[in-house]
């Protein structure tokens, strides 16, 4: 058997922008990205603090240490600028894999969305 599990966690990032006229997505600084371990067109799960909504998107890459969070295309419905957001990315595995695995979870600067040192 094979369960879905967290593997990778942006916690609490503030979204910059939002692009309706975009084909979708989440755009996210490369140093957020990077830091978290996302991969560039990976499903993620956003989760909107301010609203409760919960979208799935995936990842493309904006400028390193830039802090921009924008959601694209509909999901620009669902998350406003000034929002507080977490991007969830899952992993499946078996069990045992699961019991022992250790995801990585990244809390920037909510007010830059920068890595704090």
């Amino acid at each position: 058997m094979r369960i879905e599990v967290m593997r990778a966690k942006l916690h609490r990032i503030t979204v910059t922008e939002a692009d309706l006229n975009y084909i979708g997505s989440i755009t996210l600084d490369a140093a957020l990205i990077e830091a978290s371990g996302l991969v560039i067109g990976e499903k993620v799960q956003i989760v909107n603090c301010n609203n409760g909504e919960r979208i799935e998107t995936y990842v493309i890459e904006g400028e390193r240490e830039s802090g921009q969070v924008c959601l694209n295309g509909p999901a620009a419905r669902r998350c406003q600028p000034g929002d507080i957001v977490i991007v969830i990315a899952y992993g499946s595995m078996t069990l045992d894999e699961a019991k022992v695995f250790k995801p990585t979870v990244v809390f920037p600067d909510t007010a830059t969305n920068r890595i704090q040192p």
